[in-house]
């Protein structure tokens, strides 16, 4: 076996690992999956930057991820230098930065360049959208990876998904929410979608990178905030200012995070190194997914017992409401233009097939489950 077949091989591998469940655990300290040797004698140097604070938990350390494991899949003839967001640019500048060839490629949720087209917020996440696993499908199998590749493609950009939080909570919040009314002049940090179906509610969308929120929070320029769930929320002490959190949240049911590439630089690639990054990204997207739904678990229970957080959940009165409002924001979306809506259109056909799957599935299997276990 030659070492590009060998390649091709590892790619489909890499991505079958999100569907070989039980068959084995990954810690994040793991190497990746082997590769073939390359040439060692050249290195390729490549900077990447991110929209994460340095280090941070799932989020920061997915990109870092990616990086390490194109490094050591590649013998080192490939490196990725990783910046966190204002190393190099600020967090909301990293996808101009990539795309105009300032920076190589960018780790980031793709909601945050909806400035640019609203067809981002598709590959990542809108109110009322795809799980994880839904989104997953629709991107390696649905025709999503072809569209997302069309659109990046008008900004000069290749992207991937490169990890995925699961399911994000609703939120932390300073006082109560009990009705459609309370959400009135609430100055929330949520961004995306979501932020649109916020003010529709009457409340006031805020954009903040995740750097900006405690601050925001602790002086009062925000009385709410989203950010991901109990892992991410806890190593920020949100609880220290908004004493209520609400779950599930409605807004980003499975969050995809991206990996874009500058379209000069991915061209300039040999296929070995395509392959290899590819590879990484789809190793890198099953390992993040995986220890967000063990470490969330974790940090619920030590926001629970240790900190005395207090949980709530949205009434069916405000489900009803946000689920009609969502889905005319989305649906908005495929009238900005073409190309928004074959996205529009593949995704809410895709989300429809998973629906009917999943509820003679998952959900009733969930339900039977809390039946038998919980009392």
């Amino acid at each position: 076996m030659d070492r590009r077949t060998f390649l091709s091989g590892a790619t489909v591998a890499a991505a079958s690992v999100a569907t070989a469940c039980g068959q084995g655990t990954q810690d994040s300290s793991d190497s990746a999956p082997a590769a073939p040797a390359v040439n060692r004698n050249r290195t390729r140097q490549l900077r990447m930057v991110t929209t994460w604070p340095a280090n941070f938990p799932g989020l920061g350390t997915a990109a870092d991820n990616v990086a390490r494991f194109v490094n050591e899949m590649s013998g080192g003839s490939l490196n990725i230098r990783v910046y966190a967001a204002g190393e190099i640019v600020g967090a909301f500048e990293a996808f101009d930065a990539v795309s105009t060839g300032t920076a190589d490629m960018y780790h980031a949720a793709e909601y945050y360049w909806q400035g640019k087209s609203p067809g981002f917020n598709f590959f990542t996440a809108v109110p009322m959208g795809m799980t994880a696993q839904e989104i997953m499908a629709w991107c390696e199998f649905g025709g999503g990876q072809e569209l997302w590749d069309e659109l990046a493609g008008e900004f000069g950009v290749k992207a991937f998904q490169a990890g995925n939080s699961g399911h994000q909570m609703g939120g932390w919040f300073k006082r109560e929410i009990n009705t459609l009314e309370d959400f009135r002049g609430l100055r929330m940090r949520i961004p995306g979608l979501g932020g649109s179906v916020l003010r529709e509610l009457g409340g006031a969308a805020v954009a903040l990178s995740g750097g900006e929120i405690y601050p925001a929070l602790q002086n009062g320029t925000i009385d709410a905030t989203e950010w991901v769930g109990p892992w991410n929320d806890l190593a920020f002490g949100f609880y220290r200012e908004a004493p209520y959190y609400y779950g599930p949240g409605f807004h980003e049911p499975g969050s995809c995070l991206g990996l874009g590439i500058n379209r000069g630089v991915w061209d300039s690639l040999d296929s070995d190194h395509q392959a290899i990054i590819q590879a990484a990204c789809r190793a890198a997207n099953n390992q993040s997914l995986a220890e967000f739904q063990h470490q969330n678990a974790i940090a619920l229970d030590v926001l629970r017992n240790d900190h005395g957080v207090q949980l709530r959940a949205f009434s069916d009165d405000i489900w009803r409401r946000v689920g009609a409002i969502s889905e005319q924001v989305v649906a908005d979306v495929a009238n900005a233009d073409p190309l928004s809506r074959r996205i529009y259109e593949s995704y809410a056909e895709s989300r429809r097939r998973s629906r009917e799957w999943g509820n003679v599935s998952e959900f009733p299997y969930a339900q039977k489950r809390e039946l038998v276990l919980g009392g």
